[in-house]
């Protein structure tokens, strides 16, 4: 298994994260490709904190704040895949929620909302979408103490939106007696969204690449850095974690609908959503929606079913228990019609070997269009090009 470990030892900020994220080998090219395409072009350079290397990202963006919509109109307009969207558009409604409880129901974004965050979390959120790991942890927090002067006035650090966003979310934090902010809201929010290992069990584990993000500040004494790790866990046998499972069912919902839903829900940030046809009282026909979801998840995507598809009540099954297989993200040379594309594949592990394999449809889809092709001739191919991958180093893991 696979996992972007995150060390914020001295704070977090958009700009670090990205910063990071890009020294741990994301590619740079198509970061700032998504960047360029709400803001500027940024600038990435090598300095120095405290005598550690970091990469220092530059957004160049003007001081121009917005409003949600505005901000996630921005953002839609990002040369990025819909996953990538999708996650940037929940972290600035985490901020934007935040934003409300601390100033009210018609908060603006003022600092956060500046150009420059809407390039970081889109910077990061693709550079996360790029490394494709298996999972995330987040290691404690350093937060600092002290004031700071906003938009509103003078404010107590960490920031009442700050605090707002790590509310709930397992993230875990530590005091610093520095008087200068170290975690900002929208650092907060990447970290929040980013996190799927609440208390990772690493055991043993291999480090395979390490990055360092450079924050704005060089004091003498501790690195302005954000590490980045990326690690191999070993894993024997399928791992276990728990979930909650949401269920309701409906009878006069179309399947239009119930299929926008679905797509709603994982754009929502739900593990997984089906929907079953099923016979119900009176012989009427209809469907049980299933919800599979992280736990800090439930009372936002039942709100959403009950929106979406004007379900009265919705069960919550809680801390299921599950087994899951380790999977990568693995590209594969694939040659089809005379022409070659490196394409991905999704791999499951048990006992340090490929069990099964799957293309992932969307690139494949996409290629097919450009060959004007049907799309299960290159599902098939992409197929086969994986497994001959996986029989060429005998069906253990790739060494990068």
């Amino acid at each position: 298994m696979r996992l972007l470990l995150l060390d914020p030892f001295h704070g977090a900020s958009g700009d670090m994260i990205v910063g990071a994220l890009l020294d741990c080998c994301a590619d740079r090219e198509l970061v700032v490709r998504a960047m360029r395409s709400v803001v500027a072009d940024p600038g990435i350079a090598e300095v120095t904190r405290c005598g550690m290397r970091a990469l220092k990202v530059e957004t160049r963006a003007t001081t121009t704040h917005r409003t949600l919509e505005e901000v996630l109109a921005r953002c839609d307009q990002a040369d990025a895949p819909p996953e990538v969207l999708a996650m940037a558009r929940r972290v600035f409604a985490r901020i934007g929620s935040a934003e409300e409880r601390v100033h009210g129901g018609h908060a603006h974004f003022h600092e956060v909302g500046a150009d420059d965050a809407v390039a970081d979390v889109i910077g990061a959120c693709m550079a996360h979408h790029i490394l494709g790991v298996d999972g995330v942890a987040v290691l404690p927090i350093t937060m600092s103490r002290g004031t700071i002067l906003g938009t509103h006035g003078t404010y107590p650090i960490p920031a009442p939106a700050t605090m707002d966003i790590l509310k709930g979310t397992g993230l875990t934090m530590r005091i610093s007696e520095e008087d200068v902010e170290l975690c900002t809201p929208t650092g907060a929010a990447l970290l929040a969204e980013f996190i799927t290992e609440k208390e990772p069990d690493l055991g043993t584990y291999s480090i395979l690449v390490v990055g360092y993000g450079a924050g704005s500040r060089d004091p003498p004494d501790t690195p302005n850095v954000l590490r980045a790790m990326i690690v191999e866990t070993e894993v024997t046998g399928m791992m276990q974690d728990f979930v909650d499972v949401l269920e309701t069912t409906v009878d006069d919902v179309s399947g239009e609908v119930i299929a926008h839903t679905i797509t709603r829900l994982m754009e929502a940030g739900a593990r997984d959503a089906s929907a079953i046809p099923s016979i119900m009282k009176k012989g009427r026909a209809g469907h049980l929606v299933r919800v599979i979801c992280t736990e800090n998840k439930s009372a936002e995507l039942a709100r959403l079913m009950a929106l979406e598809l004007g379900t009265l009540g919705i069960r919550c099954t809680g801390a299921v228990h599950r087994f899951i297989a380790d999977r990568t993200t693995e590209n594969v040379e694939v040659v089809f019609n005379g022409q070659r594309r490196m394409l991905p594949v999704k791999c499951g592990w048990i006992g340090g070997r490929v069990y099964t394999l799957k293309a992932e449809f969307e690139p494949a889809q996409m290629w097919a269009a450009e060959l004007d092709v049907p799309v299960r001739d290159v599902l098939q191919a992409v197929n086969e090009a994986g497994w001959h991958a996986v029989r060429q180093r005998g069906g253990t893991r790739h060494e990068k």
